[in-house]
């Protein structure tokens, strides 16, 4: 089976310990916020850095992986602790702030509070600050995530990916698009079935995914930065809206539309179209835009 998980590290900061994963390239270096159920150890979406030669820094959201629940907390706690581990990194200055899904709204929070540090932001499938999740994830995440229960369900889902990995990967894509589940998996190939198995059979969600379900202040008009947003408006996990409110908040965005049948933007045709969009955004000068 594909595997996805590589080696992080637990620093000991001011605010708390903080598991994170260096991966050393060039002078230049991005953070990535991941989303939900994900940790430093695991990869998505950072291939379009580490081929152009990034360095690339993942550190591990409050409550997932080796990272307490209680270093940061919350997306602003959190953005300063995160500030705090690359000055114990030796990192002055990073290209981009990365913000995945969930770990969107800490992205937005870290370009606004640590400008200084950020020189842009790009948001890819990112959840905004508007109203967050609907009635039926609301009302089920405690059942499914609580603390009693986690482990049992992501115990079930991998049982489940093993017995009939086809089953599986419908389940789990299910909710994460708008479109009919067997419209989302023809237009996978062999290969990326194969990691999103992966993928999903090494997620946890610890005490990371109902903290991600709490409020926290929209902080979209104190970005300065250029940013780059990128969304499907086929996405059944993060509805399009948050892309529109962030890029109409935010002063200095451009949205890409992206035509991905589901949450994962990253499995489609259009990709590397939009990954070419990601290298000329980053290798432009960041006071010359917007």
């Amino acid at each position: 089976m594909t595997t996805l998980e590589r080696a992080t590290a637990v620093a000991r900061l001011p605010a708390g310990p903080m598991e994170y994963r260096l991966e050393p390239r060039g002078k230049a270096a991005v953070i990535v916020f991941h989303g939900g159920h994900m940790r430093a150890g695991l990869t998505l979406g950072e291939e379009v850095f580490s081929a152009a030669g990034y360095t690339v820094l993942v550190p591990s959201r409050p409550g997932y992986g080796r990272t307490p629940l209680q270093t940061g907390t919350s997306p602003g706690g959190f953005a300063d602790a995160t500030s705090e581990l690359c000055r114990h990194l030796g990192i002055d200055q990073v290209a981009a702030v990365v913000g995945i899904s969930a770990g969107g709204r800490t992205a937005v929070t870290m370009a606004a509070r640590h400008p200084e540090l950020a020189q842009r932001l790009i948001l890819e499938s990112a959840l905004g600050f508007l109203p967050w999740p609907g009635r039926r994830l609301r009302l089920g995440a405690p059942l499914a995530f609580s603390a009693l229960v986690e482990k049992a369900t992501w115990a079930a889902v991998r049982a489940l990916l093993r017995r009939s990995p086809a089953a599986g990967l419908r389940t789990m894509l299910g909710g994460l698009s708008t479109e009919p589940i067997d419209k989302v998996l023809a237009a996978l190939s062999d290969e990326d079935r194969a990691t999103l198995i992966a993928l999903f059979s090494t997620m946890r969600s610890g005490r990371g995914f109902l903290n991600d379900l709490h409020s926290t202040p929209d902080m979209t008009s104190q970005v300065t930065q250029p940013t780059l947003i990128i969304a499907s408006r086929k996405d059944g996990a993060v509805p399009f809206v948050h892309a529109q409110s962030l890029a109409a908040g935010i002063p200095h965005a451009e949205q890409i539309l992206s035509d991905s049948d589901s949450h994962f933007i990253w499995f489609v045709h259009d990709y590397p179209l939009i990954a070419n969009q990601i290298r000329v955004f980053l290798s432009a000068d960041p006071s010359q835009r917007g």
